[in-house]
């Protein structure tokens, strides 16, 4: 089974577009398994961004997203809510290390963080500096997670796309590199039945982006500029996208990590 979370509502959205105006979202997949346990995907705020916000998330992050921070929507409250323990979430998988995707990390102590090497490289600062703080948080890995990093392995395809298999995962949980926003972003592709849902992250920000009836949002669009790392492969990766949902849709269901209009229709 897989449950679609909400796990931090953000500032009003108005697309302009006669879609209702919405707030945005960081959107969780909680994964149930027969033999790994619990996996989630992203956790969005944890309850320290709760109770010592501007330390984990700093002044300017909380003034430009109006984030709520309800200690309701935080994962490891969901996931009480529905009869499980926080130990039960053996693994977490992440799209990439922004603040807003990390946060629920130190609620999860034991936890298996998966995440692609070059993303943790870069985050952390190793063999370089770390990317502006604004980004990364190291307040939500100070617990030293148990990260299991990966680089790209050939030979594993999804739908034409390089694909990874997470260590003591079930092969329908696959990575799916797809950098530009930063530079380990990934996808997360969950088997759902017959088809696929695909966790594209920060790869784009609304559905009008990927989907067949093209629309923009040049607020949202401006913000994925300022905070992308690789212009070309993150453009080249939303076409790839484009493709994928042209040619595979009934196959496959792709939506991006703070669309609220796609986490209700998924959530519904």
């Amino acid at each position: 089974m897989i449950h679609h979370l909400n796990c931090g509502t953000m500032r009003e959205i108005d697309p302009g577009n006669g879609l209702p105006p919405a707030r945005a979202l960081n959107h969780c997949l909680l994964v149930e398994t027969d033999d790994a346990g619990l996996v989630l995907v992203e956790t969005g705020f944890g309850t320290p961004d709760v109770s010592r916000r501007e330390e984990t998330l700093g002044r300017t992050f909380l003034d430009r997203t109006e984030a709520v921070l309800d200690p309701g929507e935080t994962a490891v409250r969901q996931i009480s809510r529905l009869g499980f323990r926080p130990a039960d979430v053996r693994h977490i998988v992440l799209t990439h290390l922004d603040l807003d995707h990390t946060g629920g990390l130190p609620d999860f102590p034991d936890a298996t963080v998966h995440v692609h090497d070059a993303e943790l490289r870069t985050a952390t600062g190793v063999g370089g500096h770390p990317e502006h703080t604004l980004r990364y948080r190291p307040a939500h890995w100070a617990h030293r997670p148990h990260w299991s990093t990966y680089t790209a392995q050939k030979g594993n395809v999804w739908f034409g796309f390089d694909a990874i298999e997470p260590a003591g995962l079930p092969p329908d949980v696959l990575l799916i590199p797809l950098a530009g926003h930063t530079p380990g972003h990934c996808a997360v592709a969950v088997r759902a039945g017959e088809r696929w849902l695909l966790h594209a992250g920060d790869a784009f920000y609304h559905h009008g982006q990927i989907g067949p009836e093209r629309w923009t949002m040049p607020l949202w669009e401006a913000l994925e500029e300022i905070t992308e790392t690789d212009r070309p492969l993150r453009l080249a990766n939303q076409s790839r996208l484009r493709e994928l949902v042209r040619d595979h849709g009934e196959e496959v269901d792709v939506f991006s990590a703070h669309d609220p209009w796609a986490f209700a229709r998924l959530a519904a």
